[in-house]
């Protein structure tokens, strides 16, 4: 890939994830329509703070420096499709792209910092 492509596709990768999934955890958190949904399921409401609370942390972690967040979000969105398809909700594929997303993410950390461009000469 070009490296002027990818000094930008990486790190835009990993900002718009990142938002998308702080802005749906948020939903999650703190939406009426979503509480209700969620409410649906028949898990207790903590599983919902916990599962939100705990992609908001990681989504803020992943958008930084620390590659914690990236484990963190995978193990999130394992956790969450494997509540959908309990629940016999078998559309899983945002989840699945988000995570491969996040491993894409996670294996091109560096390419938008300075020494990366270095790497591979």
């Amino acid at each position: 890939m070009n490296r002027k492509l990818k000094k930008l596709a990486v790190p835009g990768l990993r900002w718009t994830l990142g938002l998308v999934v702080l802005i749906e955890s948020f939903r999650l958190a703190f939406e009426p329509a979503a509480i209700q949904h969620f409410a649906r399921t028949g898990l207790p409401p903590w599983v919902r703070v916990l599962l939100a609370g705990g992609e908001i942390i990681a989504a803020i972690l992943f958008m930084g420096p620390l590659m914690i967040g990236g484990y963190a979000l995978i193990v999130i969105f394992a956790f969450a499709a494997a509540l959908h398809v309990l629940h016999g909700q078998y559309d899983i594929g945002a989840l699945v792209v988000y995570g491969m997303a996040v491993l894409v993410a996670m294996a091109n950390r560096d390419a938008g910092t300075p020494e990366a461009a270095h790497d591979g000469q």
